[in-house]
């Protein structure tokens, strides 16, 4: 297939850089960012942060071709902040909320154990009153001899 190998999707040679920074020189207040081996996810994740900062005017990405691991974004600002700052700030809030997300994930998932060992421990108790199926003996269960 023409399709490259795996690593080299997010591996980055000796050579690449993981950014580049172009101003724009047609547009005021814009530049073109290329991240390289980084899809529509992270692509898509930018553009929603830098179009919440008020001082974006726009922010749009694209994929060149399918097979190559890069995006190029688009920023244009309103000129009280660059848009390399604006680019800088929207990932900081992004990785902080993604670290928030993260310990939130953690500390549900640690409840969830700490509810499921509980529960657990219950049905072992039960399940040890009433016998393997969870009903307690009934007359004439048994029989007798």
């Amino acid at each position: 297939m023409n399709a490259p190998n795996r690593f080299e999707l997010y591996v980055l040679g000796d050579d690449e850089k993981s950014l580049e920074i172009t101003d724009d020189t047609k547009i005021p207040n814009a530049a073109t960012i290329k991240v390289v081996k980084q899809d529509h996810t992270m692509a898509n994740m930018i553009r929603a942060q830098l179009l919440s900062n008020e001082h974006v005017l726009f922010a749009g990405y694209k994929v060149p071709h399918p097979l190559e691991p890069y995006f190029l974004l688009k920023v244009q600002t309103d000129g009280s902040v660059s848009p390399t700052q604006a680019f800088r700030t929207a990932c900081q809030l992004l990785i902080a909320q993604l670290d928030s997300l993260q310990r939130e994930f953690k500390r549900e998932f640690d409840l969830q154990a700490i509810n499921d060992v509980d529960s657990n421990q219950a049905m072992a108790s039960r399940a040890g009153a009433y016998g393997d199926y969870g009903v307690g003996p009934r007359a004439g269960d048994y029989a007798d001899f």
